[in-house]
């Protein structure tokens, strides 16, 4: 993918997908970027400029064919593979994820969970049984794993990236508090902060009630 496409348009790709397959289930064929605009509230022209980006997808007087586009982003966004996946940190959250079946339905595979709180090892979640951490390592070198999910407290995590990254991961979706200090160019972390996505809707609440007085 050309490095020059700006992260802002990467982050609108999954909303372009999870609205064309919408259509698509209501059995709609194909759709303008004017109509688009009017579902997604963005402007004709953004929505143009972002596809652009990744090739000519619509045609003029006839709009976009909406299967054709939505398996082209589907390719974008890889999912047109499966995904071996760990959790470490069976918390609440972690749970919570292992527990949203529309993972498995996208291609995103758990393959196993771990703890090292003793209370929840030996567990099983949706099949899958609670490991202690401590054989985390020893499960990286005996199966594929692309993407390992973090859902611990941060000061556990810096350790466990390491070990993650040694093991041969090359993703990591990132829940805990910390952000790693340096990881190899060849290893993508992505950054989930709960609180910040809360706090962004309460400036904005701020500012509206602001704007009112």
């Amino acid at each position: 993918m050309d490095k020059g496409i700006s992260s802002a348009v990467i982050k609108r790709l999954p909303r372009y997908y999870r609205y064309l397959g919408s259509l698509l289930d209501d059995g709609i064929k194909r759709i303008s970027s004017k109509d688009l605009s009017e579902r997604m509230n963005l402007t004709a022209s953004q929505i143009r400029q972002d596809l652009n980006n990744f090739g000519s997808f619509g045609q003029q007087g006839y709009g976009y064919n909406i299967e054709v586009l939505h398996a082209e982003i589907k390719k974008l966004l890889g999912l047109d593979k499966t995904y071996n996946m760990i959790i470490v940190g069976a918390g609440n959250i972690g749970q919570a994820l292992l527990n949203y079946i529309n993972y498995q339905k996208r291609g995103y595979n758990f393959v196993g969970v771990f703890d090292k709180n003793p209370k929840l090892v030996g567990l099983s979640i949706r099949g899958l049984e609670i490991r202690d951490i401590d054989t985390l390592e020893d499960f990286l070198g005996k199966n594929k794993v692309d993407i390992a999910v973090l859902s611990l407290p941060g000061n556990n995590a810096e350790q466990v990236i390491k070990t993650i990254v040694d093991c041969g991961v090359k993703g990591i979706w990132n829940f805990s508090h910390i952000l790693p200090a340096e990881t190899p160019d060849d290893v993508i972390i992505e950054n989930v902060h709960l609180t910040d996505s809360l706090m962004t809707l309460t400036y904005k609440l701020t500012e509206l009630e602001n704007n009112k007085n």
